[in-house]
């Protein structure tokens, strides 16, 4: 940490404290990033700010509400027992990953948020306890990724590979959905405990060893796209077969992609991407909105459209 002192014997910058450089204290991914936010041509970093801080509030009402409906949904899939079959065992373990991530994330946002309030200790400011927090969190994260890849493996399964239609390797299924993160998860904590020195890891997500973690996850989200794609195709083929008219294939076939896009985890490649922060206004503002709605309340539309929307459930609930 530095200060300049200038000829008048005051220090450099507004006020008389001056300005302090922090700069060495960051690591270079997060020193080029205010860069981007504060002295891009279309910087207004106190607007983006502003849409940062409403993004979050935004996040914190989506995973809420996302967590209400995947518990409701869970109770739903468990007490009836006609719905215990292969597809709901799926479903079930995916809506468990998203459960721990948005409860970890909400413990972690409101931790935040009194921390700046009272200027107390909490989890954001304890070493170790921080790291842990988000390695559990990353965990959560890889885990639902994987348990999405499952969902689109066995869709397609079911839908194009007849000769594994009754085949359901449930254990195996398993060790990928839960044990695999494991292995990714710590690779990843090892190499930021040895890598990053910033405090609690900050910024951990622009570093290069995060594709460690998101490397995996956009593999996930392309394969399902491949799956998503062939699905489709094997569906119009289907549709043309059943002698429907060509707009009809078209309606059916888009219907099923729109309906399958959240469930597999496609609407997570707008925040793989990366912020636009050295964009105008407008489009850091529509990016912002966009990727944290759609990741937030992502865990309530798998939930409406695999349970509440679901004929098998409203069977059994009415």
């Amino acid at each position: 940490v530095s200060k300049r002192c200038l000829e008048n014997g005051k220090w450099e910058g507004i006020g008389e404290t001056g300005w302090t450089n922090y700069t060495t204290c960051y690591s270079p991914d997060l020193i080029q990033l205010f860069k981007k936010l504060f002295t891009g041509p279309y910087s207004h970093d106190a607007i983006k700010y502003q849409i940062a801080e409403r993004t979050r509030t935004l996040e914190i009402y989506g995973f809420s509400i996302s967590l209400a409906a995947l518990f409701i949904s869970l109770y739903i899939f468990s007490h009836f027992r006609v719905l215990k079959n292969n597809r709901t065992k799926i479903h079930k373990n995916l809506f468990a990953a998203m459960v721990a991530q948005a409860v970890i994330r909400l413990t972690l946002y409101v931790d935040q948020a009194i921390i700046r309030a009272r200027k107390v200790q909490g989890i954001d400011n304890t070493p170790i306890l921080c790291e842990a927090s988000y390695v559990l969190l990353e965990y959560a994260r890889t885990a639902m990724f994987m348990w999405m890849f499952i969902e689109g493996l066995y869709l397609h399964n079911v839908v194009s590979v007849r000769v594994f239609q009754e085949t359901f390797h449930y254990k195996l299924y398993t060790s990928l959905g839960w044990g695999a993160p494991v292995i990714m998860t710590s690779a990843w904590a090892v190499t930021l405990a040895v890598q990053m020195k910033t405090e609690c890891w900050w910024g951990y997500n622009l570093s290069i060893y995060f594709w460690i973690l998101e490397g995996p996850r956009f593999a996930v989200v392309i394969l399902n796209f491949l799956f998503l794609l062939n699905i489709i195709r094997v569906l119009v083929v289907k549709l043309r077969q059943s002698h429907t008219n060509e707009i009809e294939q078209v309606r059916k076939a888009v219907r099923a992609a729109v309906v399958l896009l959240p469930l597999l985890g496609i609407t997570n490649l707008a925040n793989m991407l990366g912020a636009p922060l050295d964009r105008q206004v407008w489009e850091f503002a529509a990016w912002s909105y966009a990727t944290h709605f759609l990741t937030s309340f992502q865990g309530f539309f798998v939930a409406a459209l695999y349970c509440f929307l679901n004929g098998e459930v409203s069977i059994q609930t009415i």
